[in-house]
């Protein structure tokens, strides 16, 4: 039977997918930070589901993965789906950070944890990946965002070249959807084409199982996909994507003033309101 490990299951499309797996029988390894879900998952599923708090941007990730392999009794697939995303259109720089450290540097910690599991049992095993369409090009309005799965994607080919010329004989699939409704969306706002969980999740868990190397979700946003790519740079740069209805409105020249005034520059704030 084939057990599969999922990273960031507490809610969303991991929790979907562990418990659409479970129900089918398969054993699930699941993790993510909060603990309360996952317990009820294990509580329904009791001889399928173990579960284990993981932050994927703490240190002791891999070493935390790894126990729960071990609690689940092996790994053959690995699927990542922990990942945090909003607006900041004012780029804060620590909310920038925060999701680069979630996004691809805890991304990139626990497929290293995998990937090395695979090499080291000896192990042909399946590495997944949620990343996102918004990596196929820089979007201003989600710019740390768009740029995290930009680099997740990226890396994957990497590692199927590394896999490739090192004969390991691991898989990748990365799952590239558009909008879904879980609680990454701001609840009342409108997003294109959002597609419900009972919806995506199958077309996902299909693509794993016949380990397709990229899966666009769904057939509407492969077609977005294609459209972004087409546009020059010099065009792409220009356009306003809004993200969702209402839109939230873009930070105007007020921004500099307010920041020069968090500095103490009274003099800046002031060439700023008298340019």
């Amino acid at each position: 039977m084939k057990k599969v490990v999922i990273m960031g299951a507490s809610e969303g499309i991991g929790y979907a997918c562990a418990e659409a797996l479970a129900r089918r029988g398969v054993k699930v390894g699941i993790a993510a930070r909060r603990t309360a879900p996952m317990q009820a998952l294990k509580a329904l599923y009791p001889e399928y589901v173990e579960y284990m708090s993981i932050d994927v941007t703490k240190p002791d990730a891999v070493e935390r993965l790894n126990d729960l392999i071990g609690l689940l009794g092996g790994m053959d697939i690995y699927l990542h789906v922990a990942g945090i995303g909003y607006e900041n259109t004012t780029l804060e720089p620590e909310l920038e950070v925060e999701i680069f450290e979630t996004n691809l540097i805890g991304f990139v910690r626990c497929i290293c944890g995998a990937y090395r599991y695979f090499r080291l049992n000896g192990k042909k095993g399946h590495i997944a990946a949620v990343t996102s369409v918004a990596g196929t090009n820089g979007i201003g309005r989600l710019s740390a965002y768009s740029a995290s799965k930009g680099g997740a994607q990226k890396w994957l080919v990497a590692l199927e070249q590394l896999s490739n010329n090192s004969n390991a004989g691991i898989t990748f699939t990365d799952i590239r959807p558009g909008w879904i409704d879980t609680p990454l969306l701001v609840p009342g706002n409108k997003y294109p084409m959002t597609m419900d969980l009972r919806y995506a999740v199958p077309i996902i868990l299909k693509a794993i199982a016949r380990k397709k190397r990229v899966a666009v979700i769904d057939w509407r946003w492969n077609i977005v996909v294609g459209l972004w790519r087409a546009i020059p740079n010099f065009i792409y740069t220009r356009l306003n994507i809004p993200i969702s209805s209402p839109d939230n409105p873009l930070p105007d020249g007020t921004l500099r003033r307010r920041v020069a005034l968090e500095r103490g520059s009274e003099a800046a704030a002031a060439k700023d309101r008298n340019p």
